[in-house]
C-alpha cells in the first residue's frame, strides 16, 4: 500500500512509519521538522520537508506519489501554546487538516486523522468517555481538533469518502521529546534521570488515559486495513494520576524523586480516561502494554541517551 504520513518524523509519526515500512508499505513522510527528527526514520524514507498548512505543496505531492491512504499527524499538540495562540493552532489543526481533505480528494485517498481523546471530552464527562458524548474541550487545541473532525465527518457525507478519526488518549513512549512541553511521562523521565525534582501542576490528583505508542501505531495500522469510516477512542479505558504515574517512574529508576508543586495550567482537564469498547468491538483492537512495562521502556530509552536511533 502507498501511504503519506503527515508528521512522520515526530514521535508517534516516526514510529509508524517503521511499522508501515517492516510490513511492506512505501512510505513518503510530510513534516516541516519543527519539532520532528529525519534522523528518527529509515535513510531510504523520502522526506519533504513541508507544512500542511501549504495547500499547494500538499495537493502537488499527493498528486505524484498518489497515496492510498494519507495517516494525517501533523499537529500541534501543546495545550498551553494553543491557549497563547488559538489562532496559529487552529491554522495548522483546522486548515491544516482542510488541507489534507483536500489532497487526498485530489487522489482519491482516504485518511485516518490523529485526533484527541484527552482534550476533546470535557470537565463534566464521565470516565471513561465514550466516543458518542457530546465533546465540550476546554482549550483550544481541544477545540481544533474536534472542528478537524466535523470537517472530515462533512466530507464523509459530501464527497462518499472513508475517512477514519482516532481518538487518541496521553501518548507516550521511546523517542518523545523529555524537553519538551508536552508529554508528561518523557519529561518526568527526563528529569529524574537529570536528578531533578519533577514539577506537578496543580495537586497531582488529575488523572489521564496513558497508552504506549507501539499500541497507538497497531491502532493505525487496523485502521488503515479496516478501511471503513468511524469514529474510535484509543486507549486503555485506566484513569491514572500525576502522583501514581510519579510513583511509576521511580520503581522503575530505583528511588522516589520528590515533585516541586506548581499552580495549575489553564485549559488542561482535571480527569481523563476513554472508553474503548467500541474500538474493541468494531476494529478488534486493545491497548497490550502495561503502563508499568511502557514505563520501563520509556525509562531505559531516556537512560540510553539516543533519541534518534533507540526503537521501542
Amino acid at each position: 500500500m502507498r501511504v503519506l504520513v503527515t508528521g512522520g518524523a515526530g514521535f508517534i509519526g516516526s514510529h509508524l512509519t517503521d511499522a508501515l515500512l517492516e510490513r511492506g508499505d512505501a512510505v513518503t513522510v510530510l513534516d516541516d521538522l519543527s519539532t520532528g527528527l529525519a534522523g528518527r526514520l529509515d535513510p531510504g524514507v523520502a522526506v519533504h520537508r513541508e507544512s500542511v498548512t501549504d495547500a499547494v505543496a500538499l495537493t502537488r505531492l499527493a498528486e505524484r506519489i498518489r497515496p492510498e491512504v494519507i495517516c494525517h499527524l501533523a499537529a500541534r499538540i501543546d495545550v498551553r501554546a494553543s491557549v497563547a495562540d488559538p489562532a496559529a493552532d487552529a491554522g495548522v489543526n483546522v486548515v491544516g487538516t482542510i488541507n489534507v481533505l483536500e489532497a487526498a480528494r485530489a487522489v482519491d485517498a482516504r485518511v485516518v486523522f490523529a485526533s484527541t481523546g484527552g482534550a476533546l471530552y470535557g470537565a463534566d464527562a464521565e470516565i471513561p468517555s465514550p466516543e458518542g458524548l457530546t465533546p465540550e474541550p476546554e482549550a483550544p487545541y481541544g477545540t481544533a481538533k474536534y472542528c478537524a473532525e466535523q470537517y472530515i465527518g462533512l466530507y464523509n457525507r459530501l464527497y462518499g469518502t472513508g475517512h477514519t478519526v482516532l481518538r487518541l488518549g496521553n501518548v507516550y513512549g521511546p523517542r518523545q521529546d523529555p524537553a519538551g512541553e508536552a508529554g508528561v511521562v518523557a519529561i518526568f523521565c527526563g528529569r529524574v534521570l537529570l536528578g531533578r525534582r519533577p514539577t506537578v501542576f496543580g495537586d497531582g490528583a488529575q488523572t489521564r488515559d496513558y497508552v504506549y505508542v507501539g499500541d497507538i501505531v497497531e491502532a493505525f495500522r487496523t485502521a488503515v486495513d479496516h478501511g471503513r469510516p468511524g469514529v474510535w477512542n484509543i486507549g486503555t479505558g485506566v484513569p491514572t494520576s500525576v502522583l501514581d504515574l510519579l510513583e511509576l517512574i521511580g520503581r522503575t529508576a530505583g528511588h522516589a524523586p520528590e515533585p516541586l508543586f506548581a499552580p495549575a495550567r489553564p485549559g488542561e482537564l482535571q480527569h481523563s480516561a476513554l472508553d474503548v469498547t467500541r474500538a474493541t468491538a468494531e476494529l478488534k483492537w486493545c491497548a497490550r502494554t502495561s503502563l508499568a512495562a511502557g514505563i520501563a521502556k520509556t525509562y531505559k530509552w531516556a537512560e540510553a541517551g539516543e533519541p534518534i536511533d533507540a526503537k521501542c
